[in-house]
């Protein structure tokens, strides 16, 4: 089979926004250099398959994270679709206005929900990353440009261990008075399960955070991204982070592996009548395309059921 049989689902969503990372968080960690022209084609393959909210890079210093090191000379290859969400994480203001020069349409700052990571993948305790993200925010909305906010290591940490729910829900709401329009949970070491995304997602709704204003990002650790994105979707959020291939991981967290598959979300959500907007065939073709250039095959399911 090519394709799943679709079967609708009670109270299935007619739509859902995939959130592909795979250009920035897939592609961060990989211990092969990635040339940037092949950056560039798979960006525009990602966008050609359907693609509409992309994240494209980071305007990082290279020396921390070499694999983001080519942020500006990534930029000067695209020209994207006006209706392409495309959205670079940008740490700190000199990161926002590198961004801004290129003509970045949206930005992402990003957050811990515990102090020990805070001081490992910032350098900083949780106090100091909000405060440098205030003027962050700030430039990036006087220029009419978009902030998505990334709160990591929401379901645990591999030095604190559990994250208790209300120091997630202090972080993510304090993130998004400073202005951000939209919060991404991040599962950055993949130890949620079902019941404890809908735990999280049930305290943001009692502080006030409406679900259309959250998304969430898994991580496949213990096998269990498509299953807490299931639940997640279940319990009315309408937007997924994913990468293509199944790529990613974090270089500042090592138990982290790869994200949760686009191309093994969309076979669940096709195959209950939910919009996508992404052709499977295609992705899968753009996936098993770069994982020639990786020298090593994808760990999608899907994709390795596809191309055997």
């Amino acid at each position: 089979m090519r394709t799943p049989e679709t079967w609708s689902v009670r109270d299935a969503p007619e739509e859902i926004t995939v959130y592909e990372v795979g250009a920035r968080d897939g592609l961060q960690n990989e211990q092969t250099v990635v040339p940037v022209e092949v950056k560039a084609e798979f960006i525009e393959r990602l966008v050609d398959a359907g693609a509409r909210a992309v994240e494209l890079t980071s305007f990082v210093r290279g020396d921390l994270v070499p694999r983001m090191g080519d942020a500006e000379q990534l930029m000067a290859r695209l020209s994207l679709p006006a209706d392409v969400r495309s959205v670079a994480l940008t740490p700190n203001l000199r990161g926002v206005q590198r961004a801004l020069e290129c003509g970045i349409r949206e930005v992402a700052i990003f957050a811990s929900a515990t102090e020990t990571f805070s001081q490992r993948n910032l350098n900083c305790s949780i106090d100091e990353s909000l405060a440098r993200f205030e003027p962050v925010v700030a430039l990036a909305r006087a220029n009419g440009v978009a902030v998505r906010a990334y709160v990591s290591m929401c379901w645990g940490d591999p030095w604190e261990g559990v994250v208790p729910l209300e120091a997630v829900v202090r972080v993510g709401c304090r993130m998004m008075d400073l202005g951000a329009s939209e919060l991404s949970l991040g599962d950055t070491i993949g130890v949620a399960t079902p019941g404890h995304v809908v735990a999280l997602l049930d305290a943001f709704g009692a502080a006030g955070v409406a679900r259309d204003r959250l998304a969430v990002h898994f991580h496949d650790t213990y096998g269990q991204a498509l299953a807490n994105a299931a639940a997640a979707i279940g319990a009315g959020v309408r937007i997924v982070d994913t990468s293509a291939g199944g790529l990613g991981g974090c270089p500042f967290a090592k138990s982290a592996s790869g994200n949760l598959a686009t191309e093994d979300l969309l076979w669940h959500l096709h195959g209950q009548g939910v919009r996508t907007g992404i052709d499977l065939a295609a992705l899968v073709e753009t996936s098993e395309w770069l994982a020639a250039h990786l020298g090593r095959p994808s760990p999608s399911r899907v994709v390795q059921a596809l191309t055997r």
